[in-house]
Formats: C-alpha cells, structure tokens, sequence
C-alpha cells in the first residue's frame, strides 16, 4: 500500500485500499452496510497490499567519530534512549509481583530498568490510545494543545466502523455523519510541523538523534519522523506492522476473529519498514528481534557522540504473532491466544535486554538515561483477561487501566538505584526531564506541560510535579487533582468520581455522595479545555469499551462501559 501513497496525488488510492480492506474484514455485515462485492475485495487486498515491498535490505547508519571529543567541562552529555512499547499492560511484566500467565514469564529486563534506577508507580499516559499519548511524548504537551487529538485514520475506513453493526453487542458503535464537513485528507492528519519535538531539541543541542519503529504521527513525507528532527529513522508503514508474513514457518499466529480490526490487520496490514525516504522494503527477520538489532548497531556507531534513540516497538499490539522458539518456549500455558500473547511479551523482554547489554558492550552504559514505557494499557480486543490488573479498565478508557503504564528511568551516573516514586508523572515529563539532563532549554514560546523530574527522583524537590492532570477525547472528559479522579462520559451520560488514595482500582464511584466536588472538579475541565485547541480534524465515529470485561466475553445489560471516540 504505501509505495502507492508516497505523496498527496496518490490519496485517492490510499482511502480507496483502506476502505476495500475494511469491507473485506468486517464481513457479511459490513458488506450489506456499505455495499460492494466482499470477493473482488478480498482479491484486491491480495493483489494490491501484499506485493509492494522490495526485498530485503541492509541499513547503513551514519557513524560517529572513531574517539570522543574532549569538552570544555570534561563531561560528555548523556545519550538518551526512549523505548515505548505499545499495549504493555500493567500486569504483563513481573516487577511488580505480577505478570503474564500468572507470572510464569519472567521480564528481568525491562524490570532492571526500575530496579536499577527508578520506578515511577503513578505513571501515566499522555492518552488512552497510540498516536494522541506518542505526539504528548513527542512534544512535552498535551496533544490536545495543538490539535492532536484522535489517531489518523482514513474518513471511509472510520464509516465502515462506525455503522458496522454486531448482533452481539448490546451497545453498537457510532458514526458522525455531520461532522464529514469538518475533515481532512488523512494524509494531512499529522503532527504539526510547528510543534517542537524531543529529537528536534536535542539536535539543536549536538545529539545525533535516531528513529526506529512505529511512529504513528504521520505517514506523509512533511510530517514523519525525520521531519520532526530525527537524523535517521527506520520506520514503519502507517501506525503498526506484522511481525512476520503469516504463512513463515517461523511465526505462530493468534487470530481474534472477533474483533473487526483484528481482521482488518490480517487482511491488509503492512510488513515493510522504509529508512528516511527510500523505497519501502521487507525486514530479514521477526520485527522485534529485527528493531533490536538495529538499535545495536545505532549505539555501535555512535558510541562516541551524545546520541537520543527513540526506540519504539509495535509489541505486544496486534496482530498477535510470536516466534516459533518463544511460543514452544512456554508449553506449560495451554491457552493458544494466552501463550502467543505470553511468548510476545517474552521477545520484548529479551531484545531489551539485548539492547543494555550493548550500551555496557560500548562502555557508554554509566552515561545513558533509558526511558522505559508503554503508549497506554492493555487492550480488551486481547481478548485475555487480567493485562491491567489490578486497575479497571482497557485502552481506549480513561480508567487507570487504560492510562496506568510502566514508567521506569535509569541513568547509573545521575538516578540513584531502586528508586519508588509514587506521585503521578505523566508521559510529557519525559520531555523536560531528557531536557535537562541533556542541557537543552526547553522552547519558552508556548507552554510546556512537562517537569524536569529529576529533582523529584533525587529528593532535591518537595510536593508534586502535577497537582491536577487532564486527559480528553471528544466528549469524554477526565481530571485528576491530587488523589480525586473525576470522569465525565456523555455515552452514558455519567459521572464517575474515586478516591484514588483509598480506593485506587475505581471500584467505589462517590460522584452522588460528593456533588459539590463534582461540579467544583467539572468547572476546572470547562477551564482547562478553554486552554485546549479544536481538533485538527474530528472524531468521525465511536465505539463502546467495557470496563471489566475482554472484547471476547459475553455482554449483558450491566456491564459498565464507555463510548471512545476517534
């Protein structure tokens, strides 16, 4: 699909792919809704999507100087790795006594970043989904300052969805039809130009900045990752990839066939990276080992220059597909879907071992803030129950589950080891906190919601570095101040107001016992949205997200839920 896309005169063909493979995934129903022919859909996905890839190829990075430079003060500034993995669950990694598979797949890896260094425990996303929670990384921000506020995605693609009809479902999706006035050519949905990014930052401060993986803020040539001030960048097709073409002898697969976007994936999903600008071509291996080896060799060439690596992984995030060693790996789960998921997390944990390994390999170890994290919780289209316990809700909900995510820091020669920090930090702090380790002024033009946390971390600064933290998409509106979360939902038109000092898994709702603090905590949302700019482009369509149950359970009429809208 995309050496079809490579600019703006070729967006026709773009939504026309993206709609044909949405018919052919959402099946009988979807085909009736919208019309058409689910056969010559189905052949057209085969033809058109899955043979546009050159063949393999080997990434030459730029390398640095064979010795460091001498500075001024003798101290070199550290080189920063950021490593995001997208759909991580709370509970999917064991540091916390937890873990997937009840704990039997051990992540001593991504562990050792918290161990090592510290553990922010309150640690949030900056959104409950992938493009909105990378663009607040990205940029120290909230996205809905400048617009970003829903993920990319084709206008004909969002309609299929929204009028896609399950029998199965009590609460059906939506579709806006009257806000079709108001979009734009997806390829134009993108991270503003004029927004100032961490890797445009550190540039402008001497650091080699690098790329790899999902970037998910634009797919056209002006708003990519090299457009936002990367160097280099390995990047990957759209907002995901497969891991491995499906029929490999060496991928076992898990299907969801009950999730629309699950069969969207398998039908038309991309396997293909693209370096800078070049021509888009297949990887030599399993995507995640295949990131992992070129993050070595990123830190190989520029071992001796300050160098900010944004590593940024598409595991655990469907389609669910593991490595045939990892999956016979673990034959003592006997669930399919579990243990592909399981053998997932699994490869994650290892390859990001491999990459600290190779920062000790290059001596540059002690001088490296790594940034471990996740874009947001788990995923109820999983279908696997327990990936946030043991916080409520899913991705795509404004419970803790959904924003609560792994943030660990580790910096040997500046974070002391085994620090447990517990107030809530946000992904925008990461910002102003590799800012400042790197000596770089953060942009005085326009507000940046990021705190340096490194004072926090060293106990040089008492209180918290966020007194009250805002999350928003379309209706659904969320505020936490000090420990009272209040969240305000139009589908169903609720309050949901917790205590999350003495009740921090949401299960006791006192919104109706505390009127006055709900109308107090809502007058403060009408004011921080007053701050905010109007979408970009609007949410076309919304879908239900139960809180307490996989998108795989039954329904019934008392589920609690949540329309999310994109």
């Amino acid at each position: 699909m995309t050496t079809l896309t490579q600019g703006r005169r070729f967006s026709w063909l773009r939504i026309l792919l993206v709609s044909v493979v949405a018919l052919a995934v959402l099946g009988t129903a979807g085909f009736y809704a919208v019309g058409g022919r689910v056969g010559l859909t189905l052949l057209m996905v085969k033809y058109v999507l899955r043979k546009e890839y050159a063949p393999t190829r080997e990434v030459q990075w730029q390398a640095g100087p064979a010795e460091a430079k001498p500075t001024a003060t003798g101290a070199r500034q550290p080189n920063v790795i950021l490593i995001v993995a997208d759909d991580l669950g709370m509970n999917d990694i064991t540091l916390h006594g937890g873990g997937i598979a009840g704990g039997t797949v051990p992540t001593p890896n991504i562990d050792s970043i918290a161990q090592q260094g510290v553990n922010f425990r309150v640690g949030y996303s900056g959104n409950a989904t992938c493009a909105p929670s990378r663009a607040a990384l990205m940029t120290g921000r909230y996205a809905t300052r400048f617009g970003f506020e829903f993920t990319p995605a084709p206008p004909q693609f969002m309609k299929v969805l929204g009028t896609y009809r399950d029998p199965e479902q009590l609460q059906q999706s939506v579709y806006y039809k009257d806000r079709e006035k108001d979009l734009i050519p997806y390829e134009d949905m993108g991270l503003p130009t004029s927004e100032i990014t961490l890797a445009r930052l550190l540039k402008g401060s001497g650091y080699h900045t690098v790329h790899l993986g999902k970037w998910h803020l634009g797919d056209s040539p002006q708003f990519r990752s090299y457009a936002h001030g990367f160097d280099e960048s390995l990047s990957m097709l759209h907002g995901g990839s497969m891991y491995l073409p499906e029929n490999d002898p060496q991928v076992v697969n898990s299907k969801q066939e009950y999730d629309p976007i699950d069969r969207f994936q398998w039908a038309g999903h991309a396997w293909g990276v693209r370096f800078k600008d070049g021509e888009p071509f297949k990887p030599p291996k399993y995507m995640t080992d295949y990131l992992t080896d070129e993050a070595v060799k990123v830190v190989t060439a520029n071992k001796n220059r300050p160098f900010f690596l944004y590593l940024a992984y598409n595991a655990p995030h469907t389609p669910l597909q593991a490595t045939r060693e990892d999956y016979d790996a673990l034959s003592h789960i006997s669930d399919h879907t579990m243990r592909v998921y399981a053998a997932m997390i699994r490869s994650l944990d290892r390859n990001i071992g491999r990459v600290l390994q190779s920062l000790k390999d290059q001596g540059v170890d002690d001088n490296t803030l790594v940034i471990f994290t996740s874009d947001n919780g788990g995923a109820h289209y999983i279908g696997i129950d327990g990936l946030n316990t043991p916080y409520r809700g899913w991705k795509a909900t404004f419970f803790e589950g959904g924003i609560r995510v792994p943030y660990f820091m580790r910096w040997p020669a500046a974070i002391p080891k085994a620090v447990s920090y517990g107030a809530p930090v946000s992904h925008f702090d990461v910002f102003a906190t590799a800012a400042a380790a790197a000596g770089a002024k953060p942009p005085a033009d326009r507000p940046i919601d990021g705190v340096n946390l490194l004072p926090f971390i060293r106990g040089e600064s008492s209180g918290r570095p966020h007194d009250v933290l805002h999350w928003r998409t379309d209706s659904y509106r969320v505020m936490r101040e000090g420990d009272w979360k209040l969240q305000v939902t139009e589908q169903p038109k609720k309050d949901w107001l917790y205590d999350l000092a003495n009740d921090p898994t949401e299960k006791n709702n006192v919104a109706e016992r505390e009127p006055q603090r709900v109308a107090a905590m809502k007058a403060k949302i009408v004011e921080f949205n007053q701050t905010q700019r109007k979408p970009i482009w609007p949410s076309m369509g919304a879908g239900a997200i139960p809180i307490d149950k996989t998108m795989k359970a039954k329904p019934s009429p008392e589920d609690a839920y949540v329309y999310y809208g994109n």
